[in-house]
């Protein structure tokens, strides 16, 4: 299977260099790399590290301490001795904007000046603060009336997130490459892992620290995605709100951590409470997804990120969408026997890893 990109804005200087990339999972609560080969058409995975942050270096997707961001990133690549210096990075979130478009048919040479017109009515940005890509779905569709027309996917990053991504990369010595998208990412991991067939609509959805990637896709095409600003600190925050007690108390209870002096019940009480909210979000994104194909129904639901494994959340989503609930396995067909982690680490912490193993499959010069 081909992976398509989506997003990818070449950064650094190409000429000569390895083709396989690093990729780097930049998100509000830890920093994730994941180091692939790929052999004889198989994914090898190599590396795979993660490098915790504290909650206020990055706060709902803004850097507010960049020295401490560059330290981690420096820390995690020494620790796993890393010598790639091309990087995989992502995207994610206000400051992106992903579009299904149609335009009519024409030649490749107008299609990049048409998309940028087009994409002016789309974007609630300065057309010149944004870096804009696309990706053809279908080149021959016709519209309501049978005109022939072009359906696109378009994508546009705001430059000064790009910037600020690229700079921490660089000041760690590292060369950004290829920026993408983590619901497209979550997209390829899937696809290497759970080779979907054409009549397969799943819902991909990663819950992030501040950020919940929503991706529901037919097959291999994504249908609908949204990026919805709510994931795991909502469940801290609502524990020390309802507890009274300090972030880090709030943290390991969520996670099902027993501390004197915080009752359990109470805390489940709470947390599946957010559960609710997370839950009735999804459900929002698969109505939705009726509104625009009205005879297209999700059937599986596949869940990743760092509140993937929280116990109740995938029996909640059961209950409220009627259909089967999967926390990923990024690494489910990727041969994990040379990687530098443990078997036991990988299997506890390979939620997280689903964007990272997603953007290390990207390719210099992938198109």
């Amino acid at each position: 299977m081909k992976f398509r990109p989506l997003l990818s804005f070449d950064v650094g200087a190409l000429f000569g260099a390895k083709r396989d990339l690093l990729g780097l999972d930049i998100g509000s609560s830890a920093i994730k790399l994941v180091q692939m080969k790929q052999a004889r058409g198989n994914y090898l995975l190599q590396k795979f590290g993660i490098q915790p942050l504290e909650p206020e270096v990055i706060v709902d997707g803004t850097v507010m301490d960049s020295g401490r961001v560059v330290s981690a990133i420096k820390e995690l690549v020494g620790e796993h001795n890393v010598k790639l210096k091309n990087v995989a990075m992502s995207i994610s979130g206000h400051s992106v904007i992903v579009k299904k478009i149609n335009l009519p048919p024409m030649p490749d040479e107008e299609l990049e000046g048409q998309v940028r017109l087009a994409a002016e009515q789309y974007i609630p940005f300065d057309i010149n603060e944004v870096n804009i890509d696309f990706h053809i779905l279908n080149p021959n569709e016709q519209s309501d009336d049978g005109q022939p027309q072009m359906s696109l996917l378009l994508v546009a990053a705001k430059k000064d997130k790009v910037t600020e991504l690229s700079e921490l990369v660089k000041a760690a010595g590292l060369n950004p490459v290829i920026l993408d998208v983590d619901a497209f990412a979550i997209e390829n991991m899937y696809g290497i892992n759970y080779p979907p067939s054409p009549e397969d609509i799943v819902a991909l959805v990663n819950i992030g620290a501040s950020v919940m990637n929503v991706n529901i896709v037919r097959g291999e095409t994504s249908l609908l995605t949204r990026d919805i600003s709510i994931g795991g600190n909502r469940y801290t925050e609502a524990i020390q709100r309802e507890m009274g007690v300090p972030y880090e108390e709030a943290e390991a209870a969520k996670k099902g951590e027993r501390r004197e002096g915080i009752d359990a019940e109470a805390v489940a009480s709470v947390v599946d409470g957010v559960h609710a909210e997370i839950s009735s979000e999804i459900a929002r994104s698969v109505d939705y997804l009726k509104t625009t194909y009205p005879d297209q129904e999700v059937n599986k639901l596949l869940l990743c990120g760092g509140c993937a494994k929280l116990e109740g959340l995938a029996q909640q989503l059961t209950d409220r969408l009627g259909v089967p609930v999967t926390v990923a396995d990024p690494f489910k067909q990727i041969e994990t026997s040379s990687c530098d982690a443990k078997r036991e680490t990988l299997a506890e912490l390979a939620p997280l890893a689903a964007v990272g193993v997603g953007l290390a499959m990207r390719r210099i010069g992938d198109r």
